[in-house]
């Protein structure tokens, strides 16, 4: 089968690569979507330190795909369920970043599992059966939706809170849209100045210019002050401290993202009184059912945020990251194979 397989940094090709082995508690499926991450995908292909990249590995963890076989012990997966996040494993010489920019891949029955007593392989969460009328394209944001609304339940949005968001990618947006879906009454967010539309489209009642030189001002100018909770969602350096003064005394930080891992520092004298700093993370499949709750409302709308009139096949994966790095389009989806097409 293909996959998309970062040969060493900055290098992907679409190569044959060993078809995946189903285990007891697995399910073989189809390939059908993907779609790009601009942190975690592009992080990979050029090594970021915080993940100790071994060369080569199959790409890809927001994959969407059809299930054409069971293993012995499936009890919650059926064939043509509709899936998200097909794995594949490891091989001798091909190691996997979850590698679901592939033809073909593996879902795991981790509930199964875990009523045997059996240690699941993979991330007990991850792999869930979706609505049957679900779009596929589409779906391939659910795992976005999932990892940012857990990270953001655990902080905890109350109603009529301010939340301000610091990013206008794929996550920035997220945590927006999450932001008012869980009551928010402000949520400003701090981005690219073309990305102001999109931001507007997923709740975001304010929009700030990130280039502003002093944003603590220009938010103030537009009454913007005393947030309850700050997130970055880009993990830059310096941009949390610019907009620590706009944080309320008792209030929360946080920084999701991690493009400058471990190089990024605060000063707390920037916030008028005490505050929280949270250093959380998230367990993606714990706001699984809340995210299908949201689309199926029409609270979470894919569109938004991907371009499902242009889709790249399988073979153009480089070609659909390149498009992201260059900030061509905020997610791009990938076709992973031909059966999607039909």
């Amino acid at each position: 089968m293909l996959a998309a397989v970062a040969e060493e940094p900055g290098r992907l090709v679409v190569r044959e690569v060993p078809e995946p082995v189903m285990g007891p508690y697995d399910c073989l499926c189809q390939g059908l979507y993907g779609a790009t991450c601009s942190g975690t995908d592009l992080h990979l292909l050029y090594n970021h330190p915080l993940f100790g990249v071994k060369y080569p590995t199959i790409l890809g963890h927001e994959s969407i795909g059809r299930v054409i076989a069971c293993g012995p012990k499936v009890r919650n997966f059926r064939v043509g369920d509709l899936v998200t996040r097909l794995v594949n494993r490891e091989t001798a010489d091909l190691r996997v970043h979850w590698g679901g920019y592939a033809e073909r891949g593996l879902v795991q029955d981790w509930r199964a599992m875990q009523e045997d007593g059996v240690p699941p392989e993979f991330t007990p969460g991850i792999h869930w059966a979706l609505p049957p009328d679900f779009d596929p394209a589409a779906s391939t944001m659910i795992i976005t939706w999932r990892e940012t609304l857990s990270f953001l339940s655990r902080i905890g949005v109350e109603a009529g809170s301010k939340v301000l968001v610091i990013g206008t990618g794929g996550n920035g947006l997220a945590f927006a849209n999450h932001a008012r879906n869980l009551g928010a009454a402000c949520v400003c967010v701090v981005g690219s100045a073309r990305r102001r539309e999109a931001a507007t489209a997923v709740g975001a009642t304010h929009f700030l210019d990130y280039r502003t030189e002093d944003l603590a001002t220009a938010a103030r100018s537009q009454d913007l002050a005393d947030f309850d909770l700050i997130i970055d969602a880009v993990g830059k350096v310096g941009q949390l401290d610019r907009c620590l003064p706009l944080l309320r005394p008792r209030g929360t930080a946080t920084i999701y993202g991690v493009d400058d891992f471990g190089k990024v520092t605060i000063n707390p004298t920037r916030v008028n009184g005490g505050f929280t700093f949270a250093n959380y993370h998230y367990a993606e499949g714990e706001a699984h059912e809340a995210v299908v709750g949201f689309i199926e409302r029409g609270l979470l709308q894919a569109r938004h945020y991907l371009d499902l009139d242009h889709v790249y096949p399988l073979t153009e994966t480089a070609a659909a990251l390149d498009a992201v790095q260059r900030r061509e389009v905020i997610k791009a989806v990938v076709r992973l194979s031909e059966r999607a097409a039909s």
